[in-house]
Order: structure tokens, then sequence, then C-alpha cells
């Protein structure tokens, strides 16, 4: 026997209101197709099956225009609307994963003491959406997961680069190097050595006004000191390929601030290079060295020889070369 269904009985079973019956049959959606001895439309099984499949595709996000239209043409459309569907999806969930990480992100700052203030969070807030627009998710994460252990020393060299560029001096003198030397540092630091997310930051910062509103150098600043990076980048060059420069490791810069510190300490101290201290200090410049360049001996001997032989890539750096000399004599001392 057919299954013949009233409108308030339907709606019930499909957990639907006979208001919702009632609208799809006046769009002309689902309208009943059977009918009682008494005229009373009533919905066969034919019938039912369409209000499942309506169902279906609501539930795939579409409208009922879409859904309408989908069944009149017999599905054909149909890998094409969920293709799409995925898509949106997708970008849903990307754009979810992005509010996720700002919100842990400012969780983080507010949970670290004094309240910031209302501009301050407006402006990371700002900086997250920008990021976004440059870096991956995870990427974005690193940026502001490292700042803080860098933030410090930008703020320092800001204030000294600025207060050279107010005393009239111009990008290549030789007094600019060591604070080029120190930008370097402190990018590599921040992007623990990503070359390419150094690239992108820099190419990001001149395009994107809302990066410079964040709180860092000025697009002056940042037009000053390029010249000065870009001769250190070129001397480098002469020695290593790009490609060098890019697959050299991340040795944060307190390591080899604290090996320089070391070394003057023993140099002061008139240690000789076959005492137990002075072998101990050479066996730390090997493995910072070994660090820096993955191991490869001869892009680490590239990489010495570049810095011994030009002198402006020295100026700025932690060695000094007095101090170069003391580590380069233990060590054809056999220390």
């Amino acid at each position: 026997m057919a299954v013949l269904l009233k409108v308030g009985e339907l709606a019930r079973r499909a957990g639907l209101t006979v208001r919702t019956l009632h609208h799809y049959d006046s769009i002309g959606l689902l309208r009943p197709s059977a009918r009682a001895e008494n005229d009373y439309r009533l919905y066969d099984q034919g019938d039912v099956a369409r209000l499942h499949a309506i169902q279906a595709l609501q539930g795939l996000g579409l409208t009922l225009e879409e859904v309408g239209r989908l069944l009149a043409e017999g599905g054909a459309q149909l890998p094409q609307i969920v293709e799409r569907q995925l898509q949106s999806l997708h970008q849903q969930i990307r754009q979810a994963q992005a509010l996720q990480q700002r919100l842990e992100m400012m969780q983080r700052r507010l949970g670290e003491g004094e309240e910031p203030e209302l501009d301050e969070l407006l402006t990371t807030l700002q900086m997250m959406t920008v990021c976004d627009a440059h870096f991956s998710p995870a990427e974005t994460r690193r940026i502001f997961a490292q700042w803080p252990s860098v933030a410090a020393d930008w703020w320092q060299l800001i204030a000294e680069v600025q207060a050279l560029m107010d005393s009239g001096a111009e990008p290549l003198d030789p007094q600019v190097q060591p604070l080029a030397q120190r930008w370097m540092t402190l990018m590599r630091d921040w992007m623990q050595g990503d070359f390419d997310m150094m690239e992108r930051w820099g190419k990001a910062y001149h395009s994107d006004p809302a990066l410079q509103r964040g709180g860092g150098p000025s697009l002056a600043m940042v037009q000053f000191i390029e010249p000065a990076v870009q001769l250190r980048l070129s001397l480098m060059l002469r020695y290593l390929s790009e490609d060098d420069l890019r697959r050299l490791g991340h040795v944060p810069r307190e390591a080899w601030a604290q090996l320089a510190t070391d070394a003057q300490g023993l140099m002061d101290a008139k240690a000789g290079p076959g005492s137990e201290a002075v072998r101990a200090l050479v066996r730390r410049w090997f493995e910072l060295s070994h660090q820096s360049t993955g191991g490869d001996a001869q892009l680490r001997d590239r990489l010495r020889h570049a810095f011994e032989a030009e002198p402006l890539l020295q100026l700025g750096g932690p060695l000094t070369p007095e101090l170069r000399a003391f580590l380069n004599q233990a060590m054809s001392d056999g220390a």
C-alpha cells in the first residue's frame, strides 16, 4: 500500500514545521503529488524522497534556489557544487584558524602582566591581520612568539640608527656598518634564520603601511639602513652563493656574544693556546660554526675566509679582529 502523508504528519516525521513545508509548496520546491477522495493534498513516497534530497542538499550549505535548480537539472551540477562548497569550507577553516591564532596570541599578551593599552592591542590585531596576507598561520605565530626575545634590542637599535641619521651620516659610511650588522643579526634571530621569511617581511614592510604603524622603524629608516645591509651582502656574495646564504643555520646572537666575552677574558688573562680553557673555547667556536653551516666544512671555511678577508664584515660582529686572531692562533697551535 502506498505511503500517503498529510502535511502535519510529514512535518513531524521530518523534524520540520508545517510552515516550512507550506513554504516549499509555495515556491514550487516540494508540492504534494497525491490527493485524497476529499481532494485533500497528500505527500506520496516520491515526495518524501524529494524532501530527503532537499534536506541533504541544504546540509551542504546550498540555498533553496540552488536546491530547486539542481533538482530540476537532475543533479547534473552536483559535483561542481560539492567542489565549490568544499572550497568555501576550507576558506572558513582557514579563517577560523587565523582567528584562533590571534585569540591565543592576545591571550598570552594579556597574561604577560600589566594590561596593555587599547591602542597597543588594536595595533597588534591589525599587524596580525596584515601578516595573514604574507605568511602562513604557523609563520605568523613564530613572528609574534619570537618578538619579545628581540624587542628590547630592536628599540635600542632603532634609537641608535635614528641618532646616526640625525647626525647626517650617509648609509654607506663605515660607521653605519656595525648597526647594519646588528640589524641583520636581529632579523635572523627574530625569523629564526629563515632567509625566505626575512625577504618576505622586507617586501611586506615596504608595501603595507599597517606594518609601518606597528611601532617599528619608519620607512625612511629602513631605506637608510638597506644600502648598508646590501653592501654587507654583496661582500659576502664574493665568497658564498645566494644558496649558501639561505642554507646558513640559526645561531642565537647570545651564543656568539658569550663566546666573544669568554675569548676576551682569556686573551686579557694571557691564557696560553695549550690551556684547557683555550682548547674548550676553540671547540665552542668550532661547534657554533658547525651549527651555522650545517656541518658543511667547505661552507664553514668560505664563511670564515669572507670575514677575515673583508674588514668591513667584521664591523659590528661579536668577534673583533683581535679575537679572531687569538682564536685562529689557538687553533693553529693545536688547541
